[in-house]
């Protein structure tokens, strides 16, 4: 199935969940991470069971600090 994942086209496996996009993308801990689904934020604690379908828009953003 095709997802965009900020902004890019990504093929992922029938049944990938929010947890899978996030290991696919390299992020080991969800510390300083949002993410968002077709413009609205999914909670933290529903990642693991957040099932994506063909044609979702998933945004993960991650916070950062500076001076």
């Amino acid at each position: 199935m095709v997802v965009t994942l900020n902004g890019e086209a990504r093929e992922l496996p029938p049944g990938s969940t929010l947890r899978d996009v996030l290991a696919i993308l390299g992020y080991d801990s969800p510390r300083g991470l949002a993410v968002a689904v077709d413009g609205n934020v999914v909670p933290r604690g529903l990642w693991d069971g957040f099932d994506l379908d063909g044609g979702m828009r998933v945004e993960v953003l991650r916070a950062v600090q500076g001076g």
